[in-house]
C-alpha cells in the first residue's frame, strides 16, 4: 500500500486527468462542426448531454463510496471513462459525439466526488486538502485544453491522439488507485444498504445545511463562467476575435483555467475575509474585462481578462470546498461533495445550454456580453449571501443551527 503522502499526491492527479477528458474536446469543436455542420445551439446539446449525464451519476453514485469504499469506485469510473475516450476517437457522426459525452459525463460524476473525498481524506491538513481539491477542476481542465490544442494543431491523427492518450493514462490510474489504502468504516455496509445509495437522492448533513445554501451563488457564478468558456469559448475565440489556430484556442481556454489554479494557490494563504475579497473582486473585474474585449474585438484584451478572471475562479471555488470540508462529517463527505458538484454541474451547463439558444437569434457577441453580465450579478448575490452568513457568525448563530434533519429525495 502507497503511503499517505503519496495517496494523497496520486489522488490529486487521479482528480486532475478525470477533469482533463471535460476539456479535451473542446478545441475540436470547430473541426466538428466543420464536419458536420451543426449550429451552436446542437454544439451546447452536445456539451450539456455530458452534464447530464454527470448530474445522473452524482445523483446515484455519488455517495456510494462512502458506503463501498472509494477505491472500487474511483477504479470503475475510470474504465468507464476509458470507454468514453474511444468511443470519441472513433466518433463520426453528431450522434456519436453525443454518445461518447454521455459515457463520459456518468464517469466523471461517478469520479467527481469520490476523488475529492479521496484528497480530503489523504490530506495531511485541513488546508492542503482544500487547496489541492479545488485546484484539480481547473489544472485538469486547463491540460486537456492546452493538450487537445497542441496536438490538433502539430500532431498527427489530430482527431483521435489526444483520446488515445489519455485512454491509456486512465486505465493506468485506474490501476494504481487499488494501491491507496482505504479509510476506516464504521462498520460494513449491507447490500440493502448499498443498494439504496444508488436511488436518485441529494441531501446534506445539517451542520452543513445553512453554509452550502450561502455558498451556493459563488459556487454557481464560478461554474457558470467555466460552463461558458468550455461550450462556446473556442467558438467566441473563432467568430468573434478571429482566432483560427486551433492550439491558440486550446492556450486561450487553458489561460482562464491555469489562473484558476494560481488563484486556489494564492487564496490558500490569504485571510479568509481577504481570500474572499479577492476571489470575488478578481472575478467581478475579470468578467467585465472581456465583455470590453469582446465588444473592442480585442484579442489581447480577452486574454487578460481571462487570466483575472481565472483567479476569482480557483480563489471562490477553493474557499467554498474548504468551508464544506470543514463543516462535512468524514462519513458523509462523499454525499456533500456529490450535492456540490450537482450545483455546479447545473450551473456549468443550464446557462450555456440557453446561451446556445441565445445564440440562434442574438448572435454570439451580444450572447456572451449578457452572460458576462448575468455572472457578474451572481457574484453580487454571492456577496450579500456571504454578509448575511457573517453576521449570524457574529450574533453567536453557528452553522446549521437551524437546520432539520437530513432529507433525502428518496432512500
Amino acid at each position: 500500500m502507497l503511503s499517505r503522502p503519496i495517496s494523497f499526491a496520486l489522488a490529486g492527479l487521479a482528480g486532475a486527468a478525470t477533469m482533463t477528458a471535460a476539456s479535451a474536446p473542446s478545441p475540436l469543436y470547430p473541426i466538428y462542426q466543420r464536419l458536420w455542420g451543426f449550429s451552436s445551439f446542437i454544439l451546447t446539446v452536445i456539451f450539456a448531454a455530458y452534464v447530464v449525464a454527470l448530474l445522473l451519476a452524482l445523483l446515484t453514485v455519488g455517495s456510494l463510496s462512502d458506503r463501498i469504499g472509494r477505491r472500487p469506485v474511483a477504479s470503475a469510473s475510470l474504465v468507464l471513462l476509458t470507454l468514453g475516450m474511444v468511443l470519441f476517437a472513433t466518433a463520426d457522426s453528431t450522434g456519436a459525439l453525443v454518445a461518447a459525452r454521455l459515457v463520459q459525463g456518468f464517469a466523471v460524476g461517478a469520479a467527481t466526488g469520490t476523488f475529492t473525498a479521496m484528497i480530503i481524506d489523504k490530506a495531511p491538513s485541513a488546508r492542503s486538502g482544500s487547496l489541492v481539491s479545488s485546484a484539480v477542476p481547473s489544472l485538469g481542465i486547463a491540460f486537456g485544453a492546452v493538450l487537445a490544442g497542441a496536438l490538433v494543431e502539430f500532431a498527427p491523427f489530430p482527431r483521435q491522439l489526444v483520446f488515445w492518450i489519455l485512454a491509456v493514462s486512465y486505465l493506468v490510474i485506474a490501476a494504481l488507485v487499488w494501491l491507496v489504502p482505504e479509510r476506516v468504516r464504521p462498520a460494513s455496509p449491507t447490500a440493502r444498504s448499498i443498494w439504496r445509495s444508488l436511488l436518485p437522492s441529494i441531501g446534506l448533513p445539517p451542520a452543513t445545511r445553512s453554509i452550502f445554501l450561502a455558498l451556493v451563488p459563488s459556487i454557481a457564478a464560478t461554474w457558470a463562467l467555466g460552463g461558458l468558456y468550455l461550450s462556446l469559448g473556442s467558438s467566441i475565440l473563432g467568430t468573434v476575435l478571429g482566432v483560427q489556430s486551433h492550439f491558440t484556442i486550446g492556450l486561450v481556454l487553458g489561460v482562464f483555467f491555469i489562473a484558476g489554479t494560481v488563484g486556489t494557490a494564492i487564496s490558500a494563504f490569504l485571510p479568509p475575509r481577504l481570500g474572499t475579497q479577492f476571489g470575488y473582486g478578481t472575478l467581478v473585474l475579470g468578467v467585465l474585462i472581456t465583455i470590453a474585449a469582446l465588444v473592442m474585438a480585442g484579442t489581447p484584451l480577452y486574454v487578460v481578462g481571462s487570466a483575472i478572471a481565472g483567479l476569482g475562479f480557483g480563489a471562490t471555488f477553493r474557499l467554498a470546498v474548504g468551508a464544506l470540508g470543514e463543516a462535512a462529517p468524514d462519513a458523509e463527505r462523499g454525499q456533500v461533495f456529490s450535492t456540490m458538484y450537482i450545483v455546479s454541474y447545473i450551473a456549468f451547463s443550464v446557462p450555456a445550454l440557453v446561451a446556445g439558444l441565445a445564440v440562434e437569434r442574438f448572435g454570439l457577441e451580444p450572447t456572451a456580453v449578457v452572460y458576462g453580465a448575468l455572472d457578474v450579478a451572481l457574484v453580487v448575490i454571492a456577496i450579500v449571501a456571504g454578509l448575511v452568513r457573517a453576521r449570524r457568525q457574529a450574533a453567536g448563530v453557528p452553522d446549521g443551527a437551524s437546520a432539520s434533519p437530513p432529507q433525502p429525495v428518496s432512500r
